[in-house]
């Protein structure tokens, strides 16, 4: 199974963060602009929580919260759970499925690197399995 490292190589991503201070709104327009489900808080380009649709679902709207006037660190992730790049894929898939949380940051040197999701998981467990397959397909007709 590829290394974390191996796959962000492979599948270069940007890392979209927001500041705690930042609003809501402006958070949610920005996951909505690239299409992503979660994005990191930084404060002084340190790891300080994620904030992903599930925490605006729960703690917005479900709470009749305004997306305005709330701030990012009123319904952010703080205890976030981290992967480091020498980490394996189907690690990821156990962390995320134990502790249901869908993307994960990967952080080196206390720097957040890149973020890993549950789809990105899936996709490469996904195209593994596949690969293993025609090789045992391959070895098994000679």
């Amino acid at each position: 199974m590829k290394t974390i490292k191996e796959f962000i190589k492979e599948n270069p991503k940007e890392v979209h963060c927001v500041k705690a201070e930042d609003s809501v709104i402006d958070a949610l327009r920005l996951m909505a602009r690239v299409n992503i489900g979660a994005v990191i808080v930084n404060s002084n380009d340190r790891l300080v929580g994620i904030l992903s649709e599930r925490d605006y679902a729960r703690k917005v709207v479900l709470m009749g919260k305004n997306s305005t006037e709330s701030l990012v660190s009123d319904i952010m992730t703080q205890k976030v759970i981290t992967v480091s790049p020498d980490q394996k894929i189907d690690d990821c898939m156990k962390i995320m499925s134990d502790h249901h949380i869908r993307h994960l940051p990967i952080v080196a040197n206390e720097i957040v690197i890149g973020i890993i999701s549950i789809g990105d998981v899936v996709k490469e467990m996904i195209k593994t399995q596949r690969m293993m397959i025609e090789d045992l397909q391959k070895y098994i007709s000679g």
